[in-house]
């Protein structure tokens, strides 16, 4: 069978395996999930430690540095009255205008209009040409999530003006109810939260490591979360810990590899934890394939009640 023909092929199937996301909104070329990139080359050993419930800031515990590119679906969002870069939380771009992150991220949030939403950066003092950044338009924050508690911590940002695909801003790949996501083995987290559990400041560079994602049963028992995980969360990380995201890596994405193909669901949204990559204590995510209707009736493009302009 001539090259050209094998690869078509190989694109049709890739299409069709995500033709359930690809449907549902724009994309970048047609297809979404092309990151990370780096999980094609290079170990990742990434420390996550989402905030604790009071929801202070996730950081990267031990995590490794990315290359310029390796993770084109994440943003930075970034408060230009905070210090240093002005990072805040991460975030995932689901469509060109669209982008997923947590809710807790604006508890207290003034201005919003004026913060910026950083695309296809990896270090966030040097900004080169391939960065593009833009202004949150419109602010949705789940209905039902409630400052202080863990349970509906999604958010999603509407950017003033589309972001432009290219190798280093793609898309995240949003799975429905029909994916199994437990069944996904090879897992990635990243973001610029603190690379030691006493730095009081983001890292400057993006951080990313392979975490586990663990069984939310185990993940709830006594001797780990004792109740607190919810059927909207995953758990990820590893038992003994060392690696989890912390502060300021909250927002930011939990990815698993798809089984059957090369590309990354983006199964989830960096949410709490209790301290930094301690035992038994893994990294507690939004579980994404949960709000997948959420997200739908969010993004649409029809009018609906209750959405505003951010003021």
């Amino acid at each position: 069978m001539p090259l050209a023909v094998m690869d078509l092929l190989c694109l049709l199937v890739l299409l069709a395996m995500c033709g359930s996301v690809l449907s549902t909104w724009h994309t970048c070329g047609g297809t979404c999930g092309l990151w990370p990139m780096s999980a094609s080359y290079s170990p990742m050993a990434y420390d996550y430690d989402p905030m604790a419930p009071d929801y202070g800031e996730l950081h990267t515990i031990g995590g490794t540095a990315v290359q310029t590119g390796a993770w084109a679906g994440i943003v930075s969002i970034q408060d230009p009255w905070e210090p240093g870069t002005g990072h805040i939380c991460g975030g995932s771009l689901i469509s060109t205008e669209w982008v997923l992150t947590a809710a807790h991220c604006f508890i207290n949030a003034r201005n919003t209009n004026m913060w910026h939403v950083v695309a296809g950066a990896t270090q966030l003092t040097q900004l080169g040409p391939e960065v593009q950044v833009r202004q949150i338009k419109q602010l949705l924050v789940h209905e039902h999530y409630i400052p202080g508690e863990e349970r509906n911590n999604i958010a999603l940002l509407k950017l003033d003006q589309p972001v432009v695909c290219s190798h280093y801003v793609q898309l995240g790949c949003v799975p429905d109810l029909t994916l199994k996501v437990s069944e996904l083995g090879n897992c990635y987290i990243a973001g610029w939260g603190t690379t030691t559990t006493r730095a009081e400041r983001p890292s400057d560079v993006l951080q990313e490591a392979n975490v586990h994602l663990i069984d939310v049963h185990l993940c709830n028992s006594s001797l780990w979360y004792t109740g607190a995980i919810h059927t909207q969360n995953l758990c990820a990380g590893y038992s003994e810990g060392g690696i989890n995201p912390c502060q300021a890596d909250s927002g930011g994405p939990l990815v698993c590899k798809d089984n059957n193909a090369a590309f990354f669901w983006l199964v989830g949204v960096a949410s709490w934890g209790k301290s930094c990559a301690r035992t038994n204590q893994p990294g507690v995510y939004t579980s994404v394939q949960h709000f997948y209707d959420w997200i739908l009736v969010q993004i649409d493009p029809q009018p609906t009640e209750g959405r505003e302009d951010v003021l």
